[in-house]
């Protein structure tokens, strides 16, 4: 009877956690929702975009999304060409969790230029010495190669197959994943190239952002599948646990290597303390928004889970940590866009002219509620477009009875 009364009680809180989460979907849809509306009746008159600082949050989560997409996709096609044994099962979850993040991704940029019915045009008539033209043939490219990797991959696991097709099914993975490297290095870091190649700002003109952009990737998307194997994996077994560790020392690698990056960044400006990049740094640390930093990213995003993976074998404790990074990185993303764009390309400029009616001609940017609702639908979209393929295709997580993937 203990027994029975703890199982039911353990039924009951699953399903009340279930209808919980059901609600707050729900809720942000409609809020998402109503923001999609009103972006495309009314533009983005409802932003706190001025002439002078053109992009913002949008921007952010556009890099923050593409980000998550490429590092997810890395580490499942590092598995299938290196044949990391250990690392197979979570190649297929990975592989999802790359083609849901980057539509968000593109869904957000795509909201921030508008006329989304223009979009044909670039590969139809690219200009190729437009980064942006590289960018979007990058994404087209990379997005058919994960969709086929996950179809192939997918084929590879159905029950009933003949054996020999399976073997080429997962050889033709292998193939595409040894295509698929140098394809999302080129976006990932493209992204940052997007950046660097903008001479008129100098908080992102640097040689070194391409490989920010892309050590970023690698720890943002490796925590998001840490996290999601923490919360979602079917059975809790030992081999989950092993998995769980080695996921987790391979965060802290990750982290420690992106701070390290980070922290050269910040500390080189700093060293004479002159220049515009040391007032930009300052802005970044000490200005109106220091919290982002400090509290958000470095505390919340890099030295809790720092203490945490160093600390704990764990995997619920590794995945609470692996949620911190993923979760807190978009303040790494901010920090990146908004401080580029705060000065004035001439000395002066912000006291030229002046804006009697509105707020449009100023250096100063904070998300307004509208930008703030646009993403919010942008996640429940992500959110439901997962649950919808995990359904169709349940075997994105491994069943213990199938035979290896990848050493095959």
């Amino acid at each position: 009877m203990a027994v029975s009364s703890v199982s039911s009680i353990g039924t009951t809180n699953l399903v009340s956690r279930a209808r919980l989460l059901w609600a707050l979907w729900v809720l942000a849809a409609i809020i998402g929702g109503l923001g999609f509306l009103e972006r495309l009746l009314h533009g983005d008159q409802a932003t706190d975009f001025s002439s002078y600082i053109p992009w913002g949050l949008w921007v952010a989560a556009y890099i923050y999304f593409s980000g998550l997409s490429a590092g997810a996709f890395l580490l499942a096609a590092a598995t299938y060409v290196f044949r990391i044994r250990v690392l197979e099962p979570i190649c297929r979850l990975a592989l999802l969790l790359a083609a849901v993040t980057l539509p968000m991704g593109l869904l957000m940029i795509g909201f921030d230029l508008g006329h989304l019915e223009r979009a044909y045009l670039i590969i139809i008539r690219p200009q190729f010495h437009s980064m942006m033209a590289w960018m979007v043939w990058l994404y087209t490219a990379y997005l058919i190669l994960v969709v086929a990797m996950l179809w192939l991959s997918f084929k590879s696991v159905q029950p009933g197959r003949n054996p020999e097709a399976v073997t080429n099914d997962r050889a033709r993975v292998r193939v595409l994943a040894i295509i698929g490297i140098p394809l999302a290095i080129g976006f990932a870091g493209g992204v940052g190239a997007l950046f660097a190649t903008l001479a008129a700002r100098e908080f992102w003109h640097s040689s070194l952002f391409p490989i920010f952009f892309l050590v970023g990737a690698l720890t943002s998307g490796t925590a998001l599948v840490t996290a999601v194997v923490s919360w979602q994996w079917p059975s809790r077994d030992a081999a989950w646990k092993d998995l769980m560790t080695l996921l987790g020392r391979m965060l802290l690698v990750l982290i420690l290597i992106d701070f390290i990056l980070e922290l050269a960044e910040f500390m080189t400006p700093s060293w004479y303390q002159i220049g515009s990049f040391y007032e930009l740094t300052r802005y970044v640390l000490f200005g109106p928004y220091w919290y982002v930093f400090w509290l958000v990213h470095l505390l919340l995003g890099v030295l809790v889970p720092i203490l945490l993976l160093a600390k704990t074998r764990s995997p619920v404790i590794t995945g609470v940590a692996a949620a911190l990074v993923a979760v807190t990185f978009f303040a790494v993303r901010l920090n990146l866009v908004i401080p580029g764009l705060i000065t004035p390309e001439l000395r002066g400029l912000e006291k030229a002219y002046s804006d009697p009616i509105g707020n449009r001609l100023i250096f100063a940017y904070f998300p307004s509620w509208f930008e703030w609702q646009v993403l919010l639908g942008a996640i429940a979209f992500g959110v439901a477009l997962w649950y919808v393929v995990i359904r169709l295709f349940p075997w994105v997580f491994p069943n213990p009875a199938q035979s290896s993937e990848v050493g095959q």
